[in-house]
């Protein structure tokens, strides 16, 4: 079996924890004996550097002819001289790929291993609960895609403006894909609105609870955003699958993120309908401590391990992957980001070769 994966290594820590989840990628060619092709491609400021793009054709060609997309990171410092090089380089790459690719639906895994309770930010006592969330985040519609936006008029009249807007069938569809997610895990459904206030949420309610019933043996409660945001930071274990809208999913799974006790522990997957899909670590490109090979690559491994799953239907290969991650944390390894007390401190190569390791 043979799947040709594109690789986007990108920005900053980009390339460097690529190389760890490529790693990974290889040992479970030896293992399951499957067989990966790679073609790299540049993204982000380094596509700018060579193509003036940060999206190029070569790139999206590249992808075009793979099975799956595994992708690094975008982004660096704005200065005066690098504002071309950098305006926008977020929305012009990864907003090009999900809607060149159609890829609507972003899951967001957001787990408190038992053995980073401490390196949360949650009180203690609502660490050691701990928790194992999935954001469901719609990502091809709502405010950041709506039309129109702007900006019209003059002087202190001059103001801007973006649509919120959502169809029917766009709700529809990232509905089914949060409540068959449930099916698989605990069975619970938080949808996340504000139909208190938006028209836009009102609608989202009525469509999501409409798709509620054809789910008989999962429970469903709407919530609102901001009671929501507030509650991830008190009972966070109250929530298995979190049903978002774009603006709401992309903040509500970085405040995930960040409760597990870093950024660097979160990956993600970005579906199309079918097997197509675009895999990426949810922490950014970190160019403070790139090349430093002290960043954490486990959320790009485990976003190579979410596109094994959800790509290539190999739950037994993510399963060795989640199972070696959390060996290794169970056996005190830490990158700075998760360094605690009593800890063993290991750099990007390292903890890779750990990981590697354990499988």
């Amino acid at each position: 079996m043979k799947r040709k994966i594109a690789i986007l290594p990108g920005d900053g820590i980009g390339p460097e924890v690529m190389n760890e989840a490529l790693k990974v990628l290889d040992r479970i060619e030896k293992k399951y004996e499957v067989e990966f092709k790679y073609e790299h491609a540049l993204v982000g400021g380094a596509a700018w550097d060579d193509h003036k793009n940060h999206l190029p054709k070569e790139t999206l060609d590249i992808c075009h002819r793979s099975d799956a997309i595994l992708f690094g990171s975008v982004g660096g410092p704005v200065a005066e001289q690098h504002l071309e090089r950098w305006s926008r380089v977020e929305v012009n790459s990864l907003l090009g790929l999900r809607k060149e690719f159609k890829l609507y639906a972003n899951l967001r895994p957001a787990k408190l291993y038992p053995a980073l309770a401490a390196a949360s930010p949650l009180r203690a006592d609502t660490a050691e609960k701990g928790f194992d969330i999935l954001v469901v985040r719609e990502l091809t519609g709502g405010i950041y895609f709506g039309e129109p936006k702007g900006r019209a008029g003059e002087g202190e009249e001059e103001y801007a403006f973006d649509t919120l807007v959502y169809a029917r069938n766009e709700i529809r569809r990232i509905a089914h894909i949060a409540f068959k997610a449930a099916q698989t895990r605990d069975k619970r459904v938080i949808s996340i609105d504000k139909a208190n206030v938006l028209t836009t949420m009102v609608f989202w309610r009525e469509v999501v609870e409409e798709v509620a019933k054809e789910y008989p043996d999962v429970t469903y409660e709407p919530m609102y955003v901001d009671n929501a945001a507030q509650q991830l930071t008190i009972r966070p274990s109250q929530f298995d699958v979190m049903l978002c809208g774009n603006m709401f999913g992309d903040i509500l799974s970085d405040e995930a993120a960040a409760i597990t006790g870093s950024l660097g522990m979160l990956p993600s997957a970005s579906l199309a309908d079918g097997s197509f899909g675009m895999y990426e670590p949810g922490g950014g490109s970190a160019p403070d401590i790139a090349g430093q090979g002290i960043a954490n690559p486990i959320a790009q491994i485990m976003s190579a391990a979410m596109m094994l799953k959800y790509s290539f239907d190999m739950t037994e290969a993510y399963d060795d992957i989640a199972n070696a991650v959390e060996s290794v944390l169970n056996d005190g390894y830490r990158t700075g980001d998760i360094k605690e007390p009593g800890c063993k401190l290991v750099g990007t190569k390292e903890m890779g070769n750990l990981i590697v390791g354990k499988m």
